[in-house]
């Protein structure tokens, strides 16, 4: 029975694990990389679509990102969209392809990327916390509704102790290289 709550307790857990890292790789490291525009919609016939099913991403240099709609129609709703995603990027539109220029990052932006990285981390731990309790409630429910046995309800706090500990040194480790690279690009 404990095994069924542990299991969907991992699963949440890895949920918060993968959006962590898929959000700190937005951040900025003064080089290109696609994954800047996850997340960036453009309003293609009504419809709010991503980028990437719009058109092709490229990276032909470390410090350039190319945007080539599928159709030529929409180039200035795409520069409308990564422009009021707040970037801090200027796209330069030819009529065809878009470029996106990614500014060498100078050691103050270096800073606030990663104090805003520590606050999105210590969001997504707080998370975690809440997941732990959530899930202790319910294996405390359990043992008070006479389903498991004392016990068993030792057992699972403590395997659900090591599953959440396991989630926040993923979460740290994930976040050092992050900061890491940051200061080193």
């Amino acid at each position: 029975m404990t095994k069924e709550i542990l299991d969907q307790a991992r699963g949440d857990l890895k949920k918060v694990e993968e959006d962590f890292k898929k959000q700190v790789a937005k951040f900025r490291t003064g080089r290109a990389s696609v994954s800047i525009l996850d997340g960036i919609h453009v309003d293609y016939y009504g419809v709010p679509t991503p980028i990437n099913q719009l058109a092709t991403l490229g990276v032909p240099e470390a410090n350039l990102i190319i945007i080539q709609p599928w159709d030529n129609k929409i180039i200035n709703d795409v520069d409308k969209a990564i422009r009021a995603a707040n970037l801090n990027i200027n796209p330069v539109s030819d009529g065809k392809v878009i470029k996106l220029p990614i500014p060498p990052l100078d050691q103050q932006r270096r800073l606030e990327i990663i104090k805003t990285m520590k606050k999105y981390t210590e969001e997504r731990k707080t998370h975690v916390r809440n997941i732990r309790r959530d899930y202790r409630e319910t294996i405390k429910a359990m043992k008070d509704g006479k389903e498991i046995s004392e016990d068993d309800e030792k057992r699972a706090y403590e395997e659900l102790q090591k599953i959440i500990d396991a989630t926040g040194a993923n979460i740290d480790k994930f976040e050092h290289e992050k900061e890491k690279h940051i200061l080193e690009d």
